[in-house]
């Protein structure tokens, strides 16, 4: 089976998740240890470590199990941890993760202006501030979350990015925020 680098997965097809801020993003919780996470995914995403110790500081991908994705290049999902507090982190790859809902609001390869849009309208209705990062992503630090784009193809698609309460306060923030410069430089798979 040749692998798919571009291919986004329809929506019926990816595992359907929540976003409760400053708690957990479906199964993953802030302040887990690598082992409660890969735990917490078991059966549902593999892991695969990268960059530093996951079990202190670092990041690791999960990529999905299911045979009928086995073609799809990439991970679905991509946490960092923090030495301090664990999962600190979590970015939503926007070809092949779960949807991730708040509120009934999916953020996962959506159409980066229409996303904006509601994002907008989600935060005014509920008296939140809404951000900007440096690399012009809409943020919220009221909520932790970054609604960055990733690309797919000759489009691109968002890719949110879910932090812990300790991060939240410079979530926009490319150079000097808590979110790895990893992420920043993440457009592409």
């Amino acid at each position: 089976m040749a692998t798919d680098v571009w291919g986004v997965l329809e929506e019926k097809q990816r595992l359907s998740w929540t976003f409760t801020p400053f708690e957990c993003v479906g199964p993953l919780k802030f302040g887990m240890t690598h082992e409660q996470a890969q735990a917490a995914l078991d059966g549902v995403l593999r892991t695969a470590l990268r960059e530093g110790s996951a079990g202190a500081e670092g990041r690791a991908d999960f990529w999905l199990e299911q045979r009928s994705h086995a073609g799809f290049s990439g991970p679905a999902v991509t946490v960092y941890y923090d030495q301090s507090i664990g999962l600190a982190g979590i970015a939503v790859n926007a070809l092949r993760g779960p949807q991730v809902a708040l509120d009934g609001i999916g953020l996962v390869g959506q159409v980066p202006s229409r996303l904006e849009d509601r994002f907008a309208d989600y935060l005014e209705t509920h008296d939140k501030e809404l951000r900007y990062s440096q690399c012009a992503d809409p943020c919220s630090a009221q909520l932790g979350l970054v609604l960055r784009v990733q690309r797919a193809g000759d489009l691109v698609l968002s890719r949110p990015v879910m932090v812990a309460g300790a991060w939240a306060d410079r979530c926009w923030d490319a150079t000097e925020g808590s979110i790895p410069w990893q992420e920043w430089k993440t457009f592409e798979w």
